[in-house]
Order: C-alpha cells, then sequence, then structure tokens
C-alpha cells in the first residue's frame, strides 16, 4: 500500500504536468502522512539532503560557468577551432562539437554549454548552409558532453550518493567524454557527405597562432582544476572556488570583458541557477528517505536480482531503466530515485561504483535530447525558433551514436576507469 500511495501520488502528479522536484517532494508527504510520520519532519530531511560538504561545490562550478560566459570564452574556443578545421567539409560541425568538449570542461552542465555555443555556432553553420535543422540538432546532441566531461555537476551528486571520491569521478569521465564527442563528430561527418555546404577559405598558420593566443586563457581552467585535484593541490570542492577566482582574473584581467558592474548580474544569474538545482536535490533526497525507510528500495532491489543471474544481461537491464528515467526527469531527480535500488544490485555485481556513476550520467545525457522533456531540445529550439517536431528527425542518429558509445563504456568499463586506476585513485 505504501508503494502505491508513493508511486501512484508520483505518476499522477507527472501526468498532471507538475514539475519533477514538486511531485516528488508532494508525493513524499503524502507518503509521510500515509505512514504516521510528523509533517514538521519534512524540512529536517529536505535541509539533511542538502547539508553535505561535497554539494558546496555546484555553486562555485554555476557561477565559474557564468563568469567564463560572461567572459566571451565561446567565442575565442570557436575562433581557434574554426581557424584549425573550419575549412573542411563538415568542420563547422566538428568544430561545434569540440568547443561543447571545451565548454563542457567549464560549465558542467547541458543546457548552460547548449547555450553558450549555439548562440554562436547555429547562425555560422545555418550561414555556410548546413541547414539550421541540422544545426540545432548537432549543438542539442553534442550539449550532453557538458554532464560526461568532467567537472560535473551530476558526478558531484552521484559521489554523495554512492559514497566515492569526486576525484575518481571526475578523472573517469575524461575518456567516455572524449568517445562521446568522438562518435557524435564521426556521425555529423556522415550525415554531411555529400552535402552542398560552403567552405571556408583555409587559414594561415600565423593566425592559427593567433587564435590559439586568444584561447589558450580558456583552455587553462580544466587544466587547473583537474590538475589541482590529481596534484592535490585543492580538493574537488575546493577546485570549484578555484575556479572561480580564476574565471574572474581571466574575464576581468585579461580578456577584460568582466567590468564589476556585471558581478552582481553574474551572481544573480548563478544564485537562481544554484536554488533551482538545490530545491530539486532537496525534493528528491526527502523522496528517496521514504523510499529507504518504508523498505519500498529494498523489495525492488531483491526484484531485480531475481531477474536474472546473468551481469550483461542486468546491465542492459539497468541502462533501459536510466534511459527511460532520463526522457522525463534531470539527473538529480533521477540519482535520488533510483540509486537506493540500483546501487545495491551493482554491488552484488562486483561492478565498479565509479564506472557505474559515470555510465549512469551518461544516460540521463542521452535524456537531455531525447522528447518529450529534452533540456538540450528546448534550449537550442528557443534559439533558433523552431519546434520540436522540426529537428527530432535530424537528431535521433546523433542519439543512436550516443546509444553505441553509452553500450561500449558499459560493456568495457576499462574504458572509464583506466585514468583513475592509472593515477592510483580508487575506482
Amino acid at each position: 500500500m505504501t508503494s502505491i500511495v508513493l508511486f501512484g501520488t508520483f505518476f499522477g502528479l507527472m501526468l498532471l504536468r507538475v514539475p519533477v522536484a514538486a511531485s516528488m517532494g508532494l508525493s513524499a508527504l503524502a507518503c509521510m502522512t500515509h505512514l504516521g510520520y510528523k509533517i514538521s519532519a519534512f524540512p529536517t530531511i529536505f535541509y539533511a539532503a542538502l547539508a553535505k560538504y561535497t554539494l558546496l561545490a555546484i555553486p562555485f562550478f554555476i557561477i565559474a560557468g557564468v563568469v567564463m560566459d560572461q567572459a566571451g570564452i565561446s567565442r575565442r574556443l570557436i575562433g581557434f577551432a574554426d581557424a584549425c578545421v573550419g575549412h573542411r567539409r563538415g568542420g563547422l560541425a566538428v568544430v561545434t562539437v569540440i568547443v561543447m568538449c571545451f565548454v563542457a570542461a567549464i560549465s558542467g552542465s547541458a543546457p548552460a554549454t547548449v547555450a553558450a555555443v549555439g548562440t554562436v555556432m547555429i547562425p555560422a553553420m545555418t550561414q555556410k548552409g548546413y541547414g539550421k535543422a541540422f544545426a540545432t540538432a548537432i549543438v542539442s546532441a553534442s550539449g550532453e558532453i557538458g554532464m560526461i566531461i568532467p567537472p560535473s555537476i551530476p558526478y558531484i551528486v552521484y559521489a554523495m550518493l554512492a559514497e566515492v571520491s569526486v576525484g575518481s569521478m571526475f578523472m573517469a569521465g575524461i575518456v567516455p567524454g572524449l568517445l562521446f564527442g568522438l562518435f557524435y563528430a564521426a556521425t555529423a561527418l556522415i550525415r554531411l557527405k555529400g552535402s552542398s555546404v560552403v567552405l571556408q577559405e583555409k587559414r594561415g598558420w600565423r593566425e592559427r597562432l593567433a587564435t590559439f593566443k586568444e584561447a589558450s586563457w580558456s583552455m587553462m581552467m580544466p587544466v587547473i582544476v583537474l590538475g589541482g585535484i590529481y596534484g592535490g593541490v585543492f580538493t574537488p570542492t575546493e577546485s570549484a572556488g578555484v575556479a572561480v577566482i580564476y574565471g574572474l582574473f581571466v574575464g576581468m584581467c585579461v580578456y577584460r570583458e568582466i567590468k564589476p558592474r556585471h558581478l552582481w548580474n553574474i551572481l544573480v544569474k548563478s544564485a537562481v541557477t544554484s536554488s533551482l538545482i538545490m530545491y530539486i536535490m532537496g525534493c528528491a533526497g526527502v523522496f528517496a528517505w521514504i523510499l529507504t525507510t518504508s523498505g519500498i528500495a529494498e523489495a525492488i532491489t531483491n526484484a531485480l536480482l531475481t531477474l536474472t543471474t546473468n551481469g550483461n544481461v542486468m546491465l542492459l537491464v539497468i541502462t533501459l531503466i536510466f534511459l527511460l528515467a532520463g526522457m522525463f526527469m534531470d539527473s538529480a531527480s533521477g540519482f535520488y530515485l533510483l540509486m537506493p535500488i540500483l546501487l545495491p544490485v551493482v554491488r552484488s555485481m562486483n561492478y565498479s561504483l565509479v564506472a557505474f556513476g559515470v555510465i549512469a550520467t551518461a544516460n540521463f545525457a542521452i535524456g537531455q535530447v531525447t522528447p518529450p522533456v529534452g533540456s538540450n531540445l528546448f534550449v537550442a529550439c528557443n534559439i533558433t525558433g523552431l519546434s520540436m517536431k522540426e529537428i527530432v528527425f535530424q537528431v535521433w542518429p546523433f542519439i543512436v551514436a550516443g546509444v553505441m558509445c553509452l553500450l561500449l563504456i558499459t560493456f568495457c568499463p576499462w574504458l572509464i576507469t583506466f585514468v583513475p586506476s592509472a593515477l592510483g585513485m580508487r575506482v
């Protein structure tokens, strides 16, 4: 009966188009009433879900992303990548993927990455004959990399829930993020084979060097963050603060595009985004607490374990669960909902928890471009004015490529654990 109240209320509210976070909070509240718990316990559990030192990194990385966007980082990275490969057929599509990888290593958020790059690259590709729908699709799809390449906000949330090292998660995401970029770039080139796009003039080495100098300050951000964590100079949480300081230095002293009058708007924008994420995590935390204390999570876990004893089949089942969940909810909500159920299953398989975290994040990243709730699609459509229906046909080959890459890293977990293992980190 408890599970019926919890999930019945949750899915009922979802069908009524109530936001996922509010649906989780209200269904948890309904279940608490059903179980006879005091309603006054709700804010206490809500606060406990957020009162984690590790989560302090989230607002700092959000500020760092806003600062670097304000500093004109996307424009400079695009200029450098365009100077290198923009003259080749499909070059602008490859430039989009390359820049997404770099911007992703700064923003930590898929929709933010789409917004930062899409406003520049979609008009540029459209002007060169790539087609507005195709340009919107590749920007939406490659924006997924913002969740996979470190630093990534979902990695921080997962590390807290699974009790693994954030540093290990960051290092583990490097190779998968690059692989997703490679798969998307290859898909774009295949789609553009024989197309009538306008080729740009090949740039000279002097111009390439000039654009590299402009972009080098931006490219140092992930080097400082990841290098500092690996070198033991600072913790992953502290690295977020360092990223903010470095971003302000570059924006105010090097590029000089951030003025003191811009700081208030930067803080307000960051605060709004951070509060939204924290609200989602708080409501999801109460929902996860109900799942665990009521015994629902344990019952579902035991049911899953009876399905099959084949580890590969179980991985496919889990992947399908994540892909379906990613179509309707964000990664933070999905982690709080599913991890109490799936983590015991993964532990029983002796599968790396670090690798599982990257795989789970990649699943939800693909969900960012799958209707009906694909956040990346909505952001990109707002930039171009196209409808969801107009770009779905163009985006499906990238979804297929993403799933292929996902299956590759799922069944070859050494691709994920290679870097942290080589650095002596626990996986």
